[in-house]
């Protein structure tokens, strides 16, 4: 009783948006007190942070699962916990590298002595809107480079997440000054109204749809935002690709938070007369690693009952529309929200499942004759958050990745780019855009503020009016130097 009496006052959307309110005020007065942070604030509050995920690991663990009714615990370590704190432990051993001024360069001729750098500095109070499947990897994950950057954070986490929402809350209250970094939860009010505030920047991960609001929202402030919004990411598997490794990371990846998770695999791209082997292999694979995968202890519940009918009307609609589904592992346990594998083979383009993003444990299977006839058809989708070839050959992989666009990609690999904390992460186009993550997540939360600094020996005067002798020498030097 006492979990639902604090999940009812966290969610209440007009209390929520009144804190949300307070707390915004309070980041926006504070910052302008301290507009820029000293690389040392910057390292301790990344150190509270590392800190933080480690202290509350146990606790971490229990709220995952408690939200998706099956979840490991070692999974909740390696990405939701110490992957975080490790992405603050990277960041913080390179900060201050990246705050450093950047000389550019001067033309001596007609600036004399002058300097001219590039300033990364603060944008000022940064908002975090989190989806519901990496509660804390999102929700705490780029708070990292947006602290590193010098700014002040607010997080909204998901609302589905009930459980992982109040530990954040708690988490950041014990960790934080409110007026550093804070946390409001709520509903569907909340989450509209959290992007009609005049954030310095915005960052929104999940669909393709609320994304598409949500930077409407924003552009009434002129808000910049980094969007994350998932998409339909393919493996292709050439004609020398397919063997075990490649299988191992198809499944493997596939079975990451049971398919919810933005770049896993969507659907796999191979070649006609390999269909049935390849199949084959991933069957074998999956009951040898996760056997009787429907009620396996390491696989992750789906978020809740409607996602779950959701995902049977996808397999009923590729069904009913002539497809050939193949499920493997068991039947679907609405105890634990657990469904079992299923691949979907032959899918035409207007299935569910090759209309929409899948998020699921669902797997579609379709053919190809040609290389050429392979990356057409990626082409002739909307760009993927990320693409994964498998092949032995390099030039086949480079030509690949040379004809298409994305987000990201990986060759032999699925989704390792996005764990990364050195490499960018974002999409393009309906996949999303900007970046976190890394060097690119500080530059994505800063501003690249451009200095000019006055020495001697100048010919800016040339520049004023009245325009004369001085001006016709800077002219005459310049064509005869373009000559």
């Amino acid at each position: 009783m006492a979990f639902i009496e604090r999940e009812a006052l966290v969610f209440s959307d007009e209390v929520a948006i009144a804190e949300l309110q307070k707390v915004f005020a309070l980041q926006k007065k504070a910052f302008l007190a301290n507009t820029s942070p000293t690389l040392n604030e910057r390292l301790a509050l990344l150190q509270a942070l590392a800190d933080m995920m480690l202290n509350y690991r146990i606790r971490i663990q229990e709220a995952v699962a408690s939200d998706f009714g099956s979840h490991p615990a070692q999974f909740s370590d390696l990405v939701e916990c110490l992957g975080v704190a490790g992405r603050a432990k990277f960041v913080a051993e390179r900060l201050a590298e990246w705050v450093k001024p950047h000389a550019r360069e001067v033309d001596p001729a007609l600036f004399g002595n002058a300097r001219a750098y590039v300033q990364q500095q603060p944008k000022g109070v940064v908002g975090n809107m989190v989806p519901w499947n990496f509660p804390f990897d999102i929700g705490i994950g780029p708070v990292v480079e947006m602290l590193a950057a010098g700014n002040r954070v607010i997080v909204k986490p998901s609302d589905l997440t009930p459980a992982c929402s109040e530990l954040t809350l708690e988490m950041i209250r014990a960790t934080f000054d409110q007026d550093q970094v804070a946390a409001v939860a709520g509903g569907i009010e909340l989450a509209k109204h959290f992007p009609t505030l005049e954030w310095d920047h915005l960052m929104y991960t999940g669909s393709t749809e609320v994304g598409r609001l949500v930077a409407v929202a924003a552009a009434q402030n002129l808000t910049p935002v980094t969007l994350e919004l998932g998409g339909k990411c393919p493996a292709l598997v050439a004609e020398d690709g397919i063997n075990y490794a490649t299988i191992e990371q198809i499944i493997g990846c596939k079975t990451i938070k049971n398919g919810q998770m933005c770049v896993t695999v969507d659907y796999v791209l191979i070649p006609e007369a390999h269909r049935d082997h390849l199949v084959d292999l991933l069957r074998q694979r999956l009951e040898s690693t996760v056997p009787d995968y429907a009620k396996h202890k390491d696989v992750t519940g789906i978020i809740n009952e409607r996602h779950m009918d959701r995902l049977q009307r996808y397999l009923d609609d590729a069904s009913e529309k002539g497809a050939t589904l193949l499920s493997i592992g068991g039947e679907s346990d609405r105890a634990t929200r657990r469904m079992p594998l299923t691949l979907v083979l032959d899918p035409s383009d207007d299935m569910e499942v090759m209309r929409n993003e899948i998020f699921g444990p669902i797997l579609p299977i379709k053919t190809y004759r040609t290389l050429d006839e392979a990356i057409d058809y990626i082409n002739a989708h909307d760009r993927p958050l990320g693409i994964y070839v498998f092949t032995e050959t390099p030039s086949s992989a480079q030509q690949i990745l040379d004809r298409t666009v994305s987000g990201g990609a990986c060759v032999n690999a699925a989704a390792m780019h996005a764990a990364l904390p050195s490499l960018p992460f974002g999409g393009i186009g309906k996949s999303g855009t900007g970046r976190h993550h890394g060097l690119e997540g500080f530059l994505e939360f800063s501003n690249p503020r451009a200095v000019f600094e006055r020495g001697n020996e100048d010919l800016i005067a040339a520049m004023y009016a009245p325009y004369g002798e001085l001006a016709d020498a800077v002219i005459s030097g310049a064509l005869e130097s373009d000559h």
